[in-house]
């Protein structure tokens, strides 16, 4: 560093790399420098010049650190000095007079729990309390002290052996005494009662305010060590309770000053010099002369060491948060190291190191304060500066999943769990919250750990928690929580020092640690080492650990009857090991004797696997395992064996190993047993027929097997034999089509072959080459079915039309199918026109068109031929034909949803009326029967053939229901000239008599409501005056419709009377329109019939 005498101060680096360069250069003095000097301790550099100082920092020589004027000289400034500890800076002037400055305060300061008092100017000290928000108070000393100490109601500062007390009022300071020691006081504590002061390597312990106070004399002071106690205090707390001081000999003592005698000793290996109680003073952390760190618990005499201490450390505080007590921090000149005491935790209390926070040059931590640490500034001042460890106390909502999962790592150190919820809702991550519980679990913490498994969703965690919160027992506690985290020897270890040792046995047996389990049931639980030996050999057993799995099979055998099956399992493993061991006669033995077939099965497949098929075979057979058996004993050649055994074995195999050992030795019918056993029918067919003379057997066979390869042999069988049908027959179930037709060929027998081949899956290929056949040999209907079979429609037709008639016309059946298949318009015309006769002049039956109609689905011409078909079976007086004939055509044009001809609708009606006419009068009701014989013969001319008897039948049946009129009329009708001589001559006096003597008396027919319109028309009229609509009859009365009266054939779905259709299914359980068995039970009534009103007013 090099001032110049025009102001200039230039900075020149000695580093070995950049020797000589310039690093910084500044015009610091305007006119001139007279002076630079360098203050190591302080790390600062002066230079004067111009009747002013300036002070640069050397870690940022570009920062002016302070500007000091010196108005007064106007002379000019000399020289300038820094004293060895840079607390002085002295200036001399061209004037001959002196300056000296003060540039650092000494760093004197001391805490009470949250309130602090520190040293803000040589001859003040500033008592605050930031936490409690109070106002800070200044107090004015006599003397530059060189210790401060501040209490709960005093403050007291000193210099050499004196110390003033001065005592805290809330507005004010009142000075109290002053007090002198035996020596040089180097340290003081105040709590609220006593002063303590260290000197020469003793502590005085004294009342601070003796005057007016009830005191016992001895207990207003008293000097440690007594003079018999042989060493030197070192160090020295003062707490509510106690005074607590470390010697030169490692000695801590606590002495409760309540009842004024020690209540504690701790004796450490080497001298103890700094100590420092938590506010409570339960628990001390002290630093002994080797700089190693330590926590000391009175309460339990346990000592912790300081993981990772630095032998740097000036001094420790503790937390004074009253939430966080186990947190306290180690500082040196550079860093604040924070340490967390786990006293709750599973693996027990210990300490870790959370993690370190850098410290401000020159700053000397005083207070700690939930993660805010307050500091002592050389200038006199305080300075808050946060922990890293506790960064998560801020707002966390703008940080990132990264920032937030260091947090959730430092609030779980912390056991800061409230906290760490909140972050584990931020981040909303499953992993974080198995940490969170983990960490709870760690630290015991089963409440709040219950509530975030409950959250995460992990119920079996939950009800694991629930069933173990309410346990006192540490140590048990402990262990159940240390084996839900897998730490299973320490749960071990915590189970053995609990209250339930039994709980070590029994988390082992759980994890199947079998070995474990044994060294444990020895002594907890004697009685379970057979069981768990037995499980234990079942796994040494699994590893192939034969020899050791013996040993505790035989150690699992308990030999009490309690426990019979449990001896049996043991039994069972020892047969088994002692195979795989070779002691197979032992085993097999054990193995006959005990009562499981498994064993024996698992013990044969042990001896199988190690080719003892005998032994194996033996066991098989005992076991009842009759097809291991007889397969190990084939393996033998022991077919004796094998034979025994066949009745009981189910396996095709072996009987199919049997049978070709049996037919080998020629013993054909034990060889067909086996086959058929093993469901090998080939091989029973060829023996049949080959050997055993028996082809009825092998016919058989082949029919219910349809077996290929059988077919075969019985189709070469037949056709060695000359039965050219049957050798065909099987050549066709053989799917050997080709020859089959060959052979019907050769020997004429190709209707056989065309009846068989008709029954099978059969291609059109071989349709065609039988139809060809036919064709050539001129028999037309069977050309023309096989043509149809292949598809070609066109031949098959004129096949068809070329066949010569039939009693059943067959061949105009088929003909008509044919077009059906084929939908083809030209062989429909040339079809019609063979029907119809324009071709040879031979109209056939109408029926046949009406069925070609149906078969092309054109149901209008269909209905068109069906009317004419009706018509012309009601001439022939064939009525029932004819109604049947219009019901299935009505029927299918109903399901086609087409228009119903009227004409075809009113004819079924009036044929259906004639049939009703029979069960009436079958029934007795005569009314009835009349109603409907008089709509017939109001229709006669419909009825051609028999016009006079169905007249001659009106006129009796109105006279016997009283209908005296109409009887009249039909009479008069029937004694026309051309009806006159046709009237039975058992009727016909009795009707001239009526016509001659007329009686005209009627009852009007009883009337009903319109269904449509509800106007009431005579029940038996069908048409209704008022609305005009044709009325829907009943099927089983023929009168109209009424809409509460109403139901449907389940059948045909034609409506009726529900009333009169019960009545009538009573006697007659058939339907009167379709024919079909009607059961009461499924006649429903129907109350809202609308759907079938709109229905046939389509009809209509």
């Amino acid at each position: 560093m090099i001032g110049f005498s025009r102001g200039c101060f230039v900075v020149i680096s000695t580093h070995i790399r950049e020797i000589g360069q310039e690093i910084f250069q500044a015009h610091n003095h305007k006119d001139n420098l007279s002076s630079i000097a360098i203050s190591q301790s302080l790390n600062k550099a002066a230079s004067c010049g111009d009747n002013c100082i300036k002070i640069h920092d050397l870690s940022d020589l570009r920062k002016m650190y302070a500007i000091i004027n010196l108005d007064d000289e106007n002379k000019g400034v000399d020289q300038l000095a820094w004293t060895d500890d840079g607390q002085l800076l002295a200036v001399s002037t061209r004037r001959a007079s002196l300056h000296v400055f003060l540039t650092k305060l000494p760093v004197l300061g001391d805490t009470c729990s949250t309130r602090i008092a520190y040293l803000t100017s040589l001859l003040e000290v500033t008592i605050a309390n930031h936490v409690e928000r109070e106002l800070p108070v200044t107090v004015s000393v006599e003397v530059e002290p060189s210790f401060i100490a501040v209490g709960v109601y005093h403050l007291a500062v000193g210099m050499n052996n004196r110390a003033w007390f001065y005592l805290l009022g809330e507005n004010n300071v009142k000075k109290l005494k002053d007090a002198e020691y035996l020596g040089t006081v180097a340290s003081m504590h105040l709590n609220s009662d006593y002063a303590a002061a260290l000197f020469e390597g003793k502590v005085q312990l004294h009342m601070i305010e003796s005057e007016g106070l009830d005191a016992q004399e001895e207990r207003e002071t008293r000097l440690f060590p007594a003079d018999d106690d042989k060493y030197r205090i070192l160090c020295h707390a003062l707490t509510g309770d106690f005074l607590i001081y470390g010697t030169d000999t490692g000695v801590i003592r606590y002495f409760y000053i309540e009842d004024w005698q020690y209540v504690n000793e701790y004796r450490h290996p080497v001298s103890v010099r700094k100590i420092f109680p938590d506010p409570n003073g339960t628990r001390l952390a002290f630093i002994d002369e080797k700089s190693d760190g330590f926590v000391y618990c009175p309460v339990n005499d346990r000592i912790y060491e300081i993981p990772n201490f630095s032998p740097t450390i000036k001094g420790i505080l503790w937390e004074n948060w009253p939430m966080d007590k186990g947190v306290f921090v180690a500082y040196d000149d550079d860093k604040a190291y924070t340490y967390v005491f786990h006293k709750d935790a599973i693996q027990g209390s210990k300490i870790i190191l959370a993690g370190g926070t850098e410290v401000p040059f020159s700053q000397k931590p005083l207070l700690l304060y939930n993660g805010e640490l307050t500091c002592q500034t050389q200038s006199g001042k305080t300075n808050n500066i946060y922990l890293s460890t506790h960064s998560f106390l801020g707002d966390l909502k703008d940080f990132g999943p990264n920032e937030l999962a260091q947090m959730l790592t430092q609030t779980l150190m912390l056991k800061r769990f409230s906290e760490a919820w909140g972050i584990c809702i931020l981040l909303n991550d499953q992993s974080s919250w198995n940490e969170l519980g983990k960490a709870c679990l760690h630290h015991m913490e089963v409440d709040f750990a219950i509530r975030v498994y409950r959250t995460c969703g992990n119920a079996g965690m939950v009800m694991s928690l629930e069933g173990i919160k309410g346990i006192e027992d540490h140590n048990l506690l402990a262990g159940h929580l240390a084996m839900f985290t897998s730490n299973f020897n320490l749960a071990q270890d915590l189970y053995l020092a609990s209250s339930r040792p039994i709980s070590a046995l029994e988390m082992r047996k759980d994890l199947q640690h079998w070995d474990c389990a044994l060294q444990l049931a020895k002594c907890l639980a004697p009685d379970q080492i057979p069981f768990i030996s037995r499980e234990y050999a079942l796994q040494l057993e699994f590893t192939g650990d034969y020899m050791n799995a013996l040993a505790h099979y035989e150690k699992g055998i308990t030999g009490d009857s309690k426990y019979q099956e449990h001896d049996e399992a043991c039994l069972a493993g020892v047969a088994q090991m002692c195979i795989r061991m070779g002691d197979i006669r032992q085993g097999v033995n054990q193995a006959i004797k005990h009562p499981s077939r498994l064993l024996k099965r698992d013990c044969g497949a042990i001896l199988e696997s190690m080719k003892q098929f005998s032994e194996a075979a033996q066991l098989y057979e005992k076991g009842q395992y009759y097809d291991k058996a007889a397969s190990v004993y084939i393996r033998c050649k022991n077919w004796t064996k094998v034979g025994e055994l066949l009745p009981h074995v189910s396996s095709p195999k072996i009987h199919l190993q049997y049978a070709k050992a049996k037919e080998a030795d020629g013993r054909y019918k034990e060889a067909v047993v086996a086959y058929e056993n093993a469901k090998q029918w080939d091989s029973v067919i060829r023996l049949c027929l080959d050997h055993l003379n028996n082809p009825e057997r092998a016919v058989n066979i082949v029919r219910e097997t349809q077996s290929l390869d059988g077919a075969k042999m019985v189709a070469r069988f037949f056709l060695q034999l000359g039965d050219y049908g049957s050798a065909i027959q099987f050549l066709v179930m053989s799917k050997c089509n080709n020859e089959a037709f060959t052979l019907a060929q050769q020997h004429n027998k190709m209707e056989i072959y065309a009846d068989i081949i008709t029954s099978e899956s059969t291609s059109n290929e071989d349709y065609q080459s039988i139809a060809l056949y036919f064709e050539g040999e001129k028999k037309h209907f069977q050309a023309g079915k096989f043509f149809l079979l292949c598809g070609q429609y066109g031949r098959a037709l004129k096949h068809f039309m070329k066949s010569p008639s039939t009693e059943d016309n067959l061949a105009i059946e088929m003909a008509i199918e044919t077009v059906g298949q084929a939908k083809d318009e030209a062989l429909k015309n040339e079809l019609i026109d063979y029907l119809t006769g324009e071709n040879d002049g031979m109209p056939k039956d109408a029926k046949y068109l009406f069925r070609l109609y149906m078969a092309l689905k054109q149901y209008r011409e269909a209905a068109r031929t069906a009317i004419i078909i009706a018509r012309e079976e009601q001439r022939s007086g064939n009525y029932r034909n004819a109604h049947d004939v219009l019901f299935s055509m009505y029927s299918e044009l109903k399901t086609q949803k087409i228009k119903i001809p009227s004409e075809m609708a009113t004819n079924l009606m009036i044929l259906h009326s004639y049939i009703l006419v029979k069960t009436h009068v079958k029934r007795g009701d005569h009314t009835k029967g009349a109603r409907m014989l008089i709509r017939v013969a109001n229709n006669i001319s419909k009825f051609p053939s028999h016009i006079v008897p169905i007249l001659t039948s009106t006129v009796i049946e109105c006279h016997r229901a009283g209908l005296k009129n109409s009887a009249f009329t039909f009479a008069a009708v029937l004694m026309r000239p051309e009806n006159r001589n046709k009237i039975d001559l058992k009727y016909k006096k009795k009707i001239e008599a009526m016509v001659r003597h007329p009686d005209k008396t009627e009852a009007e027919e009883p009337t009903t409501a319109c269904p449509y319109c509800a106007f009431q028309l005579p029940e038996c009229e069908l048409l209704c005056p008022s609305c005009k609509n044709n009325l829907p009859y009943c099927i089983a009365t023929g009168r109209h419709m009424v809409r509460d009266d109403w139901t449907v054939c389940p059948h045909c779905d034609f409506p009726a009377l529900y009333s009169e259709f019960k009545i009538m299914l009573q006697t007659e359980n058939i339907c009167p329109m379709c024919s079909e068995r009607i059961n009461t039970v499924h006649l429903k009534k129907i109350n809202d019939c609308t759907q079938y009103l709109k229905q046939d007013d389509m009809d209509s």
